[in-house]
């Protein structure tokens, strides 16, 4: 009898640490720190960007932005959703607030609101050739997003993190027009870098072909700094 409750025991035991690993697992395999959200975290980055006005009209400009989460709260769907205040400085000493938004995780999906506009910023967790719709809660249709890129940083000071490079557009007729759109995100920092070009060419007889920019702009964004307050 003795041997027999003891076997019982341990098999017992082993089953409850079984079940403790099947409810634990999904969770922590998310490797949701590819994008860290708790109140308090910071980014900073270098920003360049360049506006084009017309045919041979635009401006170029460098600052900085400041991404803060200030706070958090509960939604309907009783979802943490994290608010993100982003300042704007060109000295990084003096800073004036530009914008907020939010950010939250949902199921397996990072969701980035900015001025009303939600998307699908990544999935987790991260793995290459992975394909979702980057506009699944816009109602103006689909937007193909995936990960083409997983390994070692190649952003300065960055190199030792590893990232996952998400391809949200990549479109240049070389006619009519130019889109292309990416983000980086390092493994247990955040986003690093964003790029965003989305250009229109001259479409008129004489200059149709010619890769002559009509409007639009560029904007790149490059993580400098991180950490919390």
């Amino acid at each position: 009898m003795v041997m027999r409750f003891s076997q019982l025991y341990l098999l017992l035991v082993l089953l409850l640490l079984a079940c403790g690993e099947k409810i634990e697992s999904p969770e922590s395999d998310l490797q949701r720190d590819f994008q860290p959200l708790e109140i308090g975290n910071f980014w900073i980055y270098q920003v360049d960007e360049t506006i084009h006005y017309g045919e041979n009209d635009s401006e170029s400009s460098s600052y900085f932005y400041r991404d803060l989460i200030r706070g958090s709260y509960l939604n309907a769907e009783n979802e943490v959703v994290y608010i993100v205040s982003r300042s704007r400085s060109e000295d990084r000493v003096s800073w004036t607030l530009d914008l907020e938004y939010t950010q939250l995780y949902r199921d397996r999906i990072l969701l980035r609101t900015t001025q009303n506009t939600p998307l699908a910023a990544l999935v987790f967790p991260p793995e290459l050739g992975r394909l979702w719709n980057g506009k699944a809660y816009q109602a103006e249709g689909d937007d193909d997003f995936e990960i083409d890129g997983l390994g070692p940083s190649s952003l300065p000071g960055f190199e030792e993190v590893t990232a996952v490079r998400v391809n949200q557009e990549n479109l240049d007729d070389k006619i009519t027009i130019r889109d292309i759109r990416y983000e980086i995100y390092g493994k247990g920092v955040g986003l690093l870098e964003k790029y965003d070009e989305v250009l229109t060419y001259c479409s008129r007889n004489d200059c149709l072909g010619n890769q002559l920019i009509d409007g639009g702009s560029k904007i790149h964004l490059t993580l400098i700094d991180y950490g919390k307050e």
